[in-house]
């Protein structure tokens, strides 16, 4: 075991129990870290699905007294969550949807107090959540209200970075949630994202028109000029590299992108259909504007692969790699 006091503290919340979740993070303990992962979960899954996975795996008591340690192979801390019901793979239960929030809440907790050093969350069921009688849009929001942010959500793969002005709503909700303020928030949150944990100084970022070919002057609707043109124009005079509103459907093209380090889009599936298309897999969801780091995977639980350890690791390497990037960065 390598201890150093340089060695970022991780903690990782599997997501739904009867998912693809806890069958990523064992794998991914079977490949040497360059970071202490921390396991909020129930010892007796990952037990469980480590044995029906026939991979090795030995568990420790986190202990925050003790520096941080890189573990061996097969190794994890954690912190034990108790679910209410066994679970079985690829069967969904919401009598464990409570756990599945306490252990996000706990790894939010263990951030704010200074714990952890950055997050990482496995994938979630919303609707069996909310069919729990749980309000949950996400994992975005539900750490939000803990931690009372406005959060902006931004997805990165190798060559792009797509954040979101609107996430979990109704399409035909989006048009009012567009306001002054809110993207004026937003835009701040990620211009001061990308330079407090990406390094870059002056970002640049390609901003999305709402309606196709970025309204074409009122005709294909207002929302450009009566709301995102004014914001954009605004900005730029206060110093932000800000271009658009750019239409959506060309904006993704070599000629903008080349030149760009971020791209904001309207609403979720304007802009993360793209991402998804060259990086699934191999991205990151990245949540912005709060007081701690947290990543997350790029897909959903994936019921039909859970037990059968034909899950790709690729997408949590990516987010533990990020989070620790940005712990490193934070801290300089």
């Amino acid at each position: 075991m390598t201890e150093s006091k340089n060695i970022q503290r991780i903690v990782l919340t599997p997501g739904e129990p009867s998912g693809i979740g806890p069958d990523l993070c064992l794998q991914l303990l079977q490949k040497q870290q360059t970071v202490e992962l921390i396991l909020i979960a129930s010892p007796k899954l990952l037990k469980q699905r480590a044995k029906q996975l026939s991979v090795p795996l030995t568990m420790t008591q986190f202990d925050p007294n003790k520096p941080a340690r890189v573990q061996n192979k097969g190794v994890c801390s954690i912190l034990p969550v108790e679910m209410a019901t066994p679970s079985k793979a690829g069967v969904l239960n919401q009598v464990n949807s409570n756990y599945v929030l306490k252990t996000i809440a706990r790894a939010t907790k263990g951030c704010i107090d200074g714990l952890f050093d950055a997050m990482v969350t496995g994938p979630v069921h919303k609707g069996v959540i909310n069919n729990a009688g749980f309000e949950f849009n996400g994992h975005t929001e539900f750490i939000a209200n803990i931690t009372g942010a406005h959060p902006v959500m931004m997805l990165a793969t190798l060559g792009l970075r797509v954040a979101l002005v609107t996430t979990h709503l109704p399409l035909s909700e989006v048009s009012s949630a567009i306001t002054h303020s809110r993207l004026k928030r937003v835009i701040r949150i990620l211009h001061q994202g990308l330079y407090s944990y990406f390094g870059i100084k002056n970002p640049h970022i390609l901003v999305c028109g709402l309606n196709p070919h970025a309204g074409e002057g009122g005709h294909l609707g207002r929302e450009e000029i009566e709301v995102i043109e004014p914001v954009l124009e605004n900005m730029r005079k206060q110093g932000f590299n800000l271009q658009g509103p750019l239409p959506a459907d060309t904006l993704f093209t070599p000629k903008y992108l080349q030149s760009a380090d971020a791209v904001l889009a309207m609403y979720h599936d304007q802009g993360l259909p793209v991402l998804k298309y060259v990086g699934f897999g191999q991205a990151a969801n990245i949540t912005l504007g709060l007081p701690i780091i947290r990543t997350s995977v790029d897909h959903g639980t994936a019921l039909e692969l859970a037990g059968t350890g034909k899950g790709d690791i690729g997408s949590l390497e990516i987010a533990i790699k990020i989070a620790q990037e940005m712990a490193n960065n934070k801290n300089e």
